[in-house]
């Protein structure tokens, strides 16, 4: 019987992000993966114009029927919206021992607000007591750490308060496409070993591209299909850093939306696994 990666995450109706980017990329990584649906969005290339969290009851009795009837070694968690859906979700995964990846969605690409800033205490209370890896980019880590640092310089001491703060947090994945000097960007992996802080970083081109909407989800859950693949840290954030940059090279020549001022979502089926490796089951 394979392993399961169940997504938890909202709805985007273009397929870039969300829900969609998520069961796209654990596709093409060769996993399996269910899907449980958090809140519906109104979106394009233009902006968000509608959010609709759906019944917490809904949004735990999704996640109860998937559990029942899979496998399911690891749990991506992407936008969940408001605190109630995030108690929901918690509740639903009360005993579950397994690897939950937390991407802590708090906006869209565009700049629209995709949670409840007034519920954002909640919310990390629900999510951040129960995740084993953590995968912000650089705006959102200055967010859960109340702006106790400004700079990309200081991530290695952002993710300390994460870790005293998350009694589970096994490491923290952090997305270096909001920072970045000279077009390269870094990407950092840091992890707590016999109480010492540790730190992997990758470095690469910033790929200047029409269609980068959804790095945040495929990176996220790149990285989850990887751990369920090979179960190393250092192996699935290596790899999910190169298929995120082999998805945005392969998508950056092609035109997917109408609006000339607009970004399109990255085009998951034209990117290669990562690393060379084959396509497999957990």
């Amino acid at each position: 019987m394979i392993k399961t990666v169940l997504a938890i995450a909202g709805s985007d109706p273009c397929g870039g992000a969300g829900i969609q980017a998520d069961i796209k990329t654990m596709a093409v990584l060769g996993v399996y993966g269910a899907a449980v649906i958090t809140c519906i969005t109104v979106q394009n290339s233009r902006g968000v114009t509608r959010v609709d969290p759906l019944d917490p009851d809904l949004v735990r009795a999704q996640i109860e029927a998937v559990m029942a009837d899979h496998a399911v070694s690891h749990v991506k968690i992407g936008m969940v919206g408001t605190a109630a859906v995030a108690g929901a979700v918690r509740d639903a995964l009360t005993g579950f021992r397994g690897e939950v990846i937390v991407d802590p969605v708090l906006s869209s690409t565009t700049g629209q607000e995709l949670t409840d800033r007034n519920d954002l205490a909640d919310i990390c209370a629900s999510l951040l007591g129960m995740a084993t890896v953590l995968t912000p980019n650089i705006p959102e880590l200055e967010i859960l750490t109340a702006g106790s640092f400004r700079v990309e310089e200081d991530v290695p001491a952002a993710a300390r308060l994460l870790f005293d703060a998350s009694p589970r947090l096994r490491c923290l994945l952090v997305k270096g496409g909001h920072g970045g000097r000279g077009g390269r960007i870094t990407d950092y992996l840091l992890r707590i070993t016999d109480g010492k802080l540790e730190q992997e970083t990758v470095t690469h081109p910033f790929i200047v591209t029409g269609n980068a909407h959804g790095t945040g989800c495929t990176m996220a859950s790149a990285f989850a299909a990887w751990h369920a693949l090979t179960g190393d840290d250092t192996t699935a954030f290596r790899r999910s850093v190169a298929f995120l940059q082999d998805a945005l090279e392969r998508s950056k020549s092609v035109r997917i939306v109408k609006n000339p001022s607009g970004g399109g979502g990255l085009l998951h089926h034209l990117a290669s696994p990562s690393g060379g490796a084959g396509r497999g089951t957990p």
